[in-house]
């Protein structure tokens, strides 16, 4: 098995959710402890979790858990309000929609949606947020928006003054950045980090490992703009103490090296989460 101490997991689904998942909340707090890893964040689609990491910390008796906010129609969408309550109670990360995007619903042929620009520009309630998130040192993650509405997000946020800055699994269809996009936005960013997870779902109940492709774009985009984590919780994929490992070895049985292992397990998402 991988070593795992020290290692941080920045994006893990758990019970209670509107989907049924892998585990719950506690039974993701042991396999953390048994596994020793550092920390992790849990994400939901629809609730902030910041409560829930908090009562897990007090059960471990120290800061192990972290939460998040995902900007969905369940928190109001793009929602000020709802993102500073989230930063007060400790949130790490705010995700711009995910399964409400416009961007998300479109390409399973629904309509509606939340577009985060208009035009060429973030939409003002946004820009709001932008302030925020720069306020706490927060992680401004992408979600599942459209290329072009992440061009726009990432010059927009940087130009906040936003420092860390999260591209939700490129490689994800709804997503589908390609290795030449991603290229070209670690030339122009230095605050901008991919975020590449253990498998995705393809319709239909079906999951498709990511890790050979994840494996292509680190070789090719660099692993210092990488950020490992994991999206386990589907109850499509292995456990969390199997995919979490499983992900690590595979880096490793491929001639990822130590240094860049620890920087994508270990240091960046310590910097992320503003623990440095």
């Amino acid at each position: 098995m991988a070593e795992l101490k020290g290692v941080f997991d920045l994006h893990i689904h758990s019970a209670p959710d509107i989907r049924e998942r892998k585990h719950d909340d506690l039974e993701l707090l042991r396999q953390a402890q048994n596994m020793e890893v550092e920390g992790f964040v849990l994400k939901s689609h629809q609730f902030p979790t910041a409560e829930r990491a908090w009562v897990l910390n007090k059960l471990a008796q120290k800061n192990i858990a972290y939460g998040s906010i995902t900007l969905n129609y369940a928190v109001g969408g793009l929602n000020p309000a709802a993102v500073r309550y989230a930063m007060e109670l400790g949130a790490k990360i705010v995700w711009l929609p995910t399964i409400d995007a416009k961007n998300h619903r479109l390409k399973e042929g629904k309509q509606g949606g939340i577009s985060v620009i208009r035009g060429n520009s973030v939409v003002a309630e946004l820009l709001e947020i932008m302030e925020i998130i720069k306020e706490y040192n927060a992680v401004l993650a992408t979600g599942h928006i459209s290329t072009n509405e992440i061009d726009v997000v990432l010059k927009t946020a940087t130009d906040a003054g936003i420092t860390n800055i999260m591209v939700t699994h490129p490689e994800f269809h709804i997503v589908g950045l390609s290795i030449k996009e991603q290229i070209d936005i670690a030339s122009k960013y230095d605050n901008v980090y991919f975020e590449r997870t253990f498998a995705q779902p393809i319709g239909k109940g079906n999951y498709q490992n990511n890790l050979p492709a994840n494996l292509e774009a680190i070789n090719k985009v660099g692993y210092q703009t990488t950020l490992v984590s994991t999206d386990s919780g589907q109850i499509e994929n292995p456990p969390w103490n199997e995919s979490l490992p499983a992900y690590i070895n595979f880096l490793k049985e491929n001639g990822v090296k130590k240094e860049a292992l620890d920087w994508m397990t270990k240091k960046l998402p310590a910097k992320l989460l503003n623990l440095n």
